[in-house]
């Protein structure tokens, strides 16, 4: 009682926000209390407090690191979601916001899941002209919101991969691009955010996401999926221990999942209920060190194979039956050496 008492003293130590003078934040207020108070915000909701909290947040430059900055994000749009009728109310309450922190308001108003984001996200944007750029992709659909985000890349088939080999000019420099492609597998900072979207609402959406990245915690596939499907089945299991709701929760979950969740799904409930989450951290820490130290599963496989390798089909037959060019004039050489190059192909496209 008394620590929930010096939560709600402590938030309101820190003055409204003005439009033309920015907040003044008492340095009791500290981000360590902000902190305590968003975990335990979604067992007792107290709105009336978020704009203070959110005010700390900024002040305290939580996100100068957006990559280290995903729970409070997903916080911020939990909590805009949360409450349709006064979302707009809440959003002008962070005003004003630093040029540098206009970008966290954007985005949470896109993941906050309310129907009507894009005109929130519209009535508030002449606000923040320096983020112009990023406010239309979001109204255009080019940047997805946190629900429409994917859980990995779809990778072209086995097809798709030979019609591209010898579609483009092989003396062509080959350039390396960056990929922006935004996907759970490849941005761990979005598995916070999903967990502090969870923390604002009590939501189980995210949590269910959440669980859908419990296979990789077993993939050997890329380091990436690896590290986040382990931190999954890790965040699960800890925040479980001290959430009897969420326990329960994922073990209701374990009847209704498809057989390759199941398994780390198990390993979570035991763990939570066993207040043993050790065993989960060094298994991922030692999953991780096998896979750079062996390589991916494919690549292993990929190895055995191209050792087999004898009466292989030439990459060059294979490449013209999938081009529907069968009389291309490319020889089909039989033995060893079509096998190899098939090998060293393949290798160039993991």
């Amino acid at each position: 009682m008394r620590y929930a008492a010096f939560i709600a003293a402590a938030l309101m130590l820190i003055q409204p926000a003005h439009a033309e003078k920015a907040p003044e934040v008492d340095p009791r207020a500290s981000l360590g209390v902000v902190q305590q108070w968003i975990y335990n915000y979604r067992a007792k909701p107290d709105y009336a407090h978020v704009p203070a909290a959110v005010r700390v947040l900024f002040h305290s430059q939580t996100f100068k690191e957006p990559e280290n900055a995903g729970i409070y994000l997903g916080f911020i749009a939990g909590a805009i979601g949360s409450n349709p009728a006064k979302a707009e109310q809440l959003v002008a309450s962070f005003f004003p916001v630093r040029p540098e922190d206009e970008w966290v308001v954007v985005r949470a108003i896109a993941y906050s899941g309310l129907p009507d984001w894009r005109n929130v996200l519209r009535r508030v944007a002449p606000r923040m002209p320096g983020r112009r750029v990023m406010i239309d992709s979001y109204l255009a659909g080019k940047l997805p919101t946190l629900a429409d985000i994917p859980l990995e890349e779809v990778k072209p088939g086995m097809m798709d991969r030979l019609r591209g080999a010898f579609t483009k000019n092989p003396f062509a420099k080959d350039e390396r691009k960056l990929n922006t492609t935004l996907t759970l597998a490849s941005n761990q900072d979005l598995l916070d955010t999903l967990w502090g979207y969870y923390f604002a609402t009590g939501s189980h959406a995210p949590i269910q996401r959440i669980i859908q990245m419990l296979p990789w915690s077993k993939s050997r596939d890329t380091v990436d999926k690896l590290t986040v499907g382990s931190m999954a089945r890790y965040t699960l299991a800890s925040y479980a221990i001290r959430d009897a709701s969420l326990r329960e929760y994922l073990r209701s979950e374990l009847a209704r999942q498809p057989a390759a969740v199941k398994a780390p799904l198990a390993e979570v409930v035991e763990a939570a209920d066993t207040v043993q989450i050790a065993a989960l951290r060094k298994d991922a820490l030692a999953a991780v060190d096998e896979l750079k130290t062996k390589g991916s599963d494919s690549r292993r496989d990929l190895s055995f194979w191209g050792q087999v390798g004898v009466g292989a089909v030439a990459l060059g037959c294979v490449s013209a039956a999938a081009l529907g060019q069968v009389a291309v004039g490319i020889p089909c050489v039989i033995g060893g050496s079509a096998s190899q190059g098939l090998l060293s192909f393949w290798e160039k496209q993991q």
